[in-house]
């Protein structure tokens, strides 16, 4: 039968203690030189670093921890509920977070919601696991964000928030959604409709504002017949796919790709060819509507760089730096063959 060795055995880490023997200094004296504080002369710390250096020795976490009082893990908090299409922007921005909390030594801790129910978060708050939190998603009413500051946990809120309180890290939904629309209007197409979700979500009222503000600066009427929000199932967006048809719409907005693939499923089977008889747009881009012909126009953002930038203001914020409370990332208009304004 084949064997099999631990190497690991081998290769043993060495321990504070084997440093402190090997150089015939105390474990305070390795301790304080690895740490940076406490009294210890600089010939000493020298030293120290180098023999660390040459034996590539890494402190452990969980003393390092216990001794900063610290987990060294922060917790990253998703809606258990959100849907496949949604999936890619938590698998990128996730992907950033953990990639940024690996270069500073933290893990991440995934904890799923459902609705209303924190349980999860508030247990593993209670638990001590975390030293912070990132929210993933903002809601108008964020049950989560109001436990965090009850909690006096550090947290920052990966989306948009009126309270001023709250650490805030967004993609600039609001000034791309506005430049989208100006884009079309200034194209000669007047009577733009959108299609938009639930308005529960922070994001959606957002990107409401961003559309209303782009009539506003182009002096333009805006017709609020033309706006269908809280279109949550198939049979909603059909119906207001249909109603636009009705009111001579020439272009319909999306306001993301999810909400756009089903209307534009809706206009094959009506026979309407884009962008011949009616433009169509996205406010947001990903691989939903790679494939699609002909190809969306569309807003395209940097998900992986929001999580990265959100983990740095945390882990800032826990390391007691001054931190600006409100960051947005800029966009990308995407102009393709279903606006007909390449």
């Amino acid at each position: 039968m084949e064997t099999f060795r631990n190497d690991k055995l081998e290769n043993k880490k060495i321990t504070i203690s084997d440093i402190a023997e090997a150089l015939q200094v105390s474990k305070t004296t390795v301790s304080r030189a690895i740490s940076g504080k406490g009294r210890i002369s600089e010939e000493t710390r020298q030293r120290v670093l180098a023999y660390i250096q040459e034996k590539d020795y890494k402190p452990n976490v969980i003393a390092k921890g216990l001794a900063q009082q610290k987990t060294y893990n922060i917790a990253l908090v998703i809606p258990g509920d959100c849907n496949l299409v949604d999936m890619p922007f938590f698998q990128n921005s996730m992907q950033g977070i953990c990639e940024e909390a690996s270069r500073n030594d933290y893990d991440v801790m995934l904890v799923t919601t459902v609705g209303k129910d924190y349980t999860n978060l508030e247990r593993m708050i209670a638990n001590h696991k975390v030293d912070g939190v990132i929210l993933s998603r903002s809601m108008v009413k964020d049950k989560a964000a109001g436990f965090l500051k009850e909690q006096q946990i550090p947290f920052v809120l990966m989306g948009t928030s009126k309270d001023e309180d709250i650490l805030q890290v967004d993609n600039n939904h609001k000034a791309g959604c506005c430049e989208l629309v100006m884009k079309i209007l200034s194209s000669g197409c007047k009577r733009i409709g959108l299609i938009g979700g639930s308005q529960n979500l922070v994001v959606n009222r957002t990107r409401l504002q961003g559309y209303k503000d782009a009539f506003r600066n182009a002096k333009y009427t805006l017709d609020e017949a033309l706006i269908y929000n809280n279109c949550e199932s198939f049979e909603q967006i059909e119906q207001a796919v249909k109603n636009l048809l009705g009111r001579d719409a020439q272009c319909m907005i999306c306001m993301d790709d999810m909400i756009c693939s089903q209307v534009l499923q809706v206009l094959a089977r009506e026979h309407i060819k884009v962008p011949q008889q009616m433009k169509v747009a996205s406010f947001y881009d990903s691989t939903l509507l790679m494939n699609h012909e002909p190809a969306v126009t569309s807003l395209l953002f940097d998900d992986k760089g929001l999580g990265a930038l959100t983990c740095s203001v945390l882990l800032s914020y826990i390391q007691g730096d001054e931190v600006k409370g409100r960051n947005l990332l800029g966009y990308e208009i995407v102009l393709r063959e279903s606006t007909g304004i390449i």
